[in-house]
């Protein structure tokens, strides 16, 4: 009974990450106080608290490179990279904003196929590069696009880059997805899971999702174009 009771005390930690979310507090300072609630109660001393703490900061330092790009993508944005590339865009008859979206996708795709995930992303590239463009070429067809134009081209733009890592990250083979599935079966189910067999198990999922989301992509130029003749419509009833 004892023993159950603190084990229920440890939960109290979970707590803390409902209440500090609920109330709206820093959500670094309630993870953190709640795991120092969770390991005191636990009956884990300070120097292994302090200890837990520098070994999960050392063992994932790679995610606060946000700290260096962010800074770096808004210096650029300042000096008019969405400008330049919307400009790129209006020299370029032939590319719309599906087609921009799809090719895009596709190259997601396969850079994430060989491992190369951290090259794009919604910060590194959707926001300062794929969006500005494909809103260029909006602007370019249709002169000018309204908020809901707006707003599709943002949410299709985000979602290129979504769908192509989430569905190209698996082909390789030495993705985490791909190490944490295998090592879950071999525990669990006592069988032998080579991560090639997932990895080649991935690529018609992969091809379906490109050719799926690809054709969702270039249907978006019709979309648009319905979107564009109501705005036009209605500046005419409004006139």
């Amino acid at each position: 009974m004892r023993a159950r009771l603190s084990r229920m005390f440890v939960l109290i930690g979970v707590a803390v990450v409902i209440i500090g979310f609920a109330l709206r507090i820093n959500a670094l300072l309630v993870v953190t106080v709640a795991g120092i609630v969770t390991a005191a109660i636990g009956g884990i001393d300070p120097v292994g608290i302090l200890t837990a703490f520098g070994s999960g900061f050392a063992s994932s330092r790679s995610v606060t490179t946000f700290a260096l790009v962010l800074p770096v993508i808004g210096l650029i944005e300042r000096y008019g990279l969405q400008d330049q590339a919307k400009r790129l865009i209006a020299k370029l008859d032939k590319l719309t904003t599906g087609r921009i979206l799809a090719g895009y996708l596709a190259v997601r795709q396969v850079t994430a196929a060989v491992g190369l995930t951290s090259i794009g992303g919604p910060a590194q590239t959707v926001r300062p590069l794929v969006h500005p463009m494909a809103e260029g070429a909006a602007i370019k067809k249709y002169g000018r696009i309204d908020e809901r134009m707006r707003e599709q081209i943002k949410g299709f733009s985000a979602s290129s880059d979504t769908v192509g890592v989430f569905f190209g990250e698996d082909v390789f083979v030495a993705v985490g997805s791909i190490l944490l599935i295998t090592s879950f079966v071999d525990e669990t189910y006592k069988l032998t899971l080579e991560p090639i067999d997932l990895a080649l198990w991935a690529i018609p999922t992969g091809i379906a999702a490109l050719l799926v989301h690809g054709t969702r992509l270039l249907l978006l130029d019709r979309k648009l174009d319905k979107m564009a003749a109501d705005v036009r419509r209605t500046e005419g009833v409004v006139a």
